[in-house]
């Protein structure tokens, strides 16, 4: 049996080597690929220097990969010297393809029409644009660099994509039809994939769980696993051939023994959209400090959320918590704005200013000064009641920066919502 179809990613432009852009196509293409079945062994990224990546061209052809897909390097510049490297790579001379020529000509006459251009350069540029590998599949633009695929006698096809992501990605479909890529992908065998996510559950733990649960006999070699803290939440994502079942099965079996109610989701669903689906049919209001409104934010984030969210409060003074949300002044002299009593207040404001069936009160010192010994730079009061009077309140001391702090704390708010509207008020999260 032959062995996964593997792939390699090269990501030109000086700008994205120093920093000054970040990358956004390598993970993209990988996850694509992924998608399809095919390893990803290496994403690299190379200046707009000749020597350097053909160097890489040739480093992936001798690791075996059997599909490079590179992005960038199309334009009509000098610096732009992506097809021409990987002509010279795949032994095959570059040819005008005139029909492309026209093409090209079409759109960049349709946009700069109006504009003073230098006529002999335009066709100029257009023309080493034009330049085709001879016997490659050229990819009509989308913007105006085309794209190619390119297959090379004896080693990898080489997939040319532009680098602006909106054009590589809108032209990744039609590639995806190029007989000389299908011939490629279609010995690829996809994947299965499972995503676990968990709140509350440090990176550590869960290694120690797998530990655990290989000890016990099941193979975990036949799964590839990977965990990754993302927003807050840890990610796990089990991903197999076809066969690995069972194993599967049995290691989210042994996560969710051991991490109960942390294990928030077995199917991938994030926590924005089991939210979004509690919140169905009910109405929410929000009463927010040191988040901001970060909270309305994230709500707010997903398409036809105004059917749930009612409305929001950045009640961020004390006369603002007093006089938008009816939070008693005596209680703010009492206990202090920061405070679990004030949090509550603001929750039962929320539901009253929008007649809400749910509302949440947030509260905190988000620093980087203003922190006492008592209540320190971190301290967030939250609380989230129903009009039917459930209740949940935390107050934690969240470390890091003040961003960390505020996106933080509207994490443990969205969860806390979460278990407030399944009806899991008692006990640790």
């Amino acid at each position: 049996m032959s062995g996964p179809v593997r792939a390699g990613i090269v990501v030109t432009g000086t700008e994205v080597l120093t920093g000054t852009i970040a990358d956004r196509n390598g993970p993209w293409l990988s996850e694509r690929l992924g998608e399809l079945g095919v390893e990803v062994s290496h994403i690299t990224c190379v200046g707009d220097r000749p020597h350097d990546l053909e160097a890489v061209l040739r480093f992936l052809e001798a690791e075996g990969v059997d599909l490079i897909v590179t992005s960038g390097g199309l334009g009509p510049t000098a610096d732009d010297l992506t097809a021409e490297l990987v002509a010279r790579f795949a032994g095959r001379e570059l040819v005008l393809d005139e029909r492309l020529e026209r093409r090209i000509t079409e759109i960049v006459q349709s946009f700069s029409h109006h504009l003073r251009r230098d006529q002999e350069a335009m066709r100029a540029g257009t023309r080493k644009q034009a330049l085709v590998p001879r016997g490659a599949t050229p990819l009509d633009p989308v913007g105006t660099a085309p794209g190619l695929v390119v297959p090379k006698e004896g080693g990898p096809t080489v997939l040319v994509l532009p680098g602006p992501p909106r054009e590589l990605q809108a032209m990744w479909p039609t590639a995806l039809e190029v007989p000389a890529l299908r011939a490629v992908l279609d010995r690829a065998e996809p994947y299965t994939y499972r995503v676990l996510r968990l709140f509350g559950v440090p990176e550590s733990e869960i290694a120690k769980s797998l530990r655990e649960i290989e000890a016990e006999g099941v193979d975990l070699g036949r799964l590839e696993i990977t965990t990754c803290l993302r927003r807050g939440e840890l990610e796990v994502e089990i991903r197999h051939r076809p066969g690995a079942e069972d194993e599967r099965e049995a290691l989210i079996e042994g996560i969710a023994r051991r991490h109960g109610p942390r294990l928030f989701s077995r199917d991938g669903s994030t926590i924005d959209e089991q939210v979004a689906g509690l919140l169905s049919g009910k109405k929410i209001g929000l009463a927010e400090s040191c988040t901001g409104g970060g909270l309305a934010a994230r709500l707010t984030d997903r398409p036809g959320s105004s059917a749930y969210v009612a409305g929001g409060v950045v009640a961020y003074s004390n006369e603002a918590k007093t006089e938008l949300l009816g939070v008693p002044s005596e209680l703010i002299e009492a206990h202090g704005a920061v405070s679990p009593e004030v949090a509550e207040a603001m929750a039962d404001g929320a539901l009253e200013r929008f007649s809400a069936d749910v509302g949440v009160g947030i509260t905190g010192i988000a620093g980087p000064g203003g922190g006492t010994e008592e209540k320190p730079v971190g301290y967030v009061c939250l609380c989230v009641k129903t009009r039917d009077g459930a209740k949940l309140e935390r107050d934690p001391v969240i470390p890091g920066n003040r961003a960390d702090v505020r996106e933080r704390a509207t994490l443990i708010a969205m969860h806390m919502l979460r278990r407030v509207l399944r009806g899991e008020t008692e006990g640790e999260p």
